[in-house]
């Protein structure tokens, strides 16, 4: 496998936010979403066996009482490497909680049903609407959850409509609305909290406001974290 970074850190999004949580991000992205904030993962990267990535993590986990059991993989686009699935299982069977963040273009039904999948829908201020796969939803359990990156009141009907137009809400643990951090060179404006908190109230959308606490603890150009 191509690998950019293993790290250990807070989880910063989903309904694990804040727990400890060992991430692998691996190298290569096939989307090119305007508001990106990987873009050091879309090449380069070192080639590890998948051995050696699980040695790795159970480095960062550690042992005993406190081992860090929470594992993400993600990206970059973790379904481009065939062998993410194999790393899935492999680190369900060492007694991880694993969950692996996709963009929704790739198929998941390769990935064992005991991984958590956090699947986007891209959203129309991405530059990547209409390509999530839809096949996906049929793939989709309860325990998984859909996330929507917003960056505009369009981005936020789209991601309204979508979701009532599929009944995301009964098909998953959870979906996700997500404001776009602004970014730090002033390459794209972020949408503040607040105001898709607002929307969300007002419509009483049954949704989850996601933030990403790792930009409000950690500098947001930090890699690594």
């Amino acid at each position: 496998m191509v690998i950019t970074e293993i790290f250990k850190s807070i989880q910063g999004e989903g309904t694990r936010a804040g727990l400890p949580c060992i991430f692998v991000r691996l190298t290569g992205c096939n989307l090119r979403c305007i508001w990106c904030d990987t873009e050091y993962a879309f090449h380069g990267g070192t080639k590890l066996s998948l051995d050696e990535v699980m040695q790795k993590v159970a480095t960062l986990a550690g042992s005993g009482a406190y081992r860090v059991s929470l594992v993400e993989i993600t990206g970059g686009e973790p379904l481009l490497q065939p062998e993410t699935p194999a790393l899935a299982e492999q680190m369900l069977a060492a007694g991880y909680t694993v969950m692996i963040e996709t963009s929704g273009e790739r198929s998941i039904g390769a990935l064992p049903r005991a991984a958590i999948k956090i699947v986007d829908v891209k959203c129309p201020d991405s530059g990547e609407l209409g390509t999530f796969n839809m096949e996906n939803l049929g793939a989709l359990s309860c325990d998984d959850e859909v996330k929507f990156v917003v960056a505009s009141r369009r981005d936020y009907d789209f991601a309204r409509q979508f979701t009532e137009t599929h009944q995301l809400a009964a098909r998953v643990r959870q979906v996700l609305f997500s404001p776009v951090f602004a970014d730090p060179a002033q390459r794209w404006p972020g949408l503040e909290p607040r105001q898709l908190a607002e929307w969300i109230l007002a419509d009483g959308l049954p949704v989850r406001l996601g933030l990403q606490l790792h930009k409000f603890i950690w500098d947001p150009a930090m890699k690594g974290v």
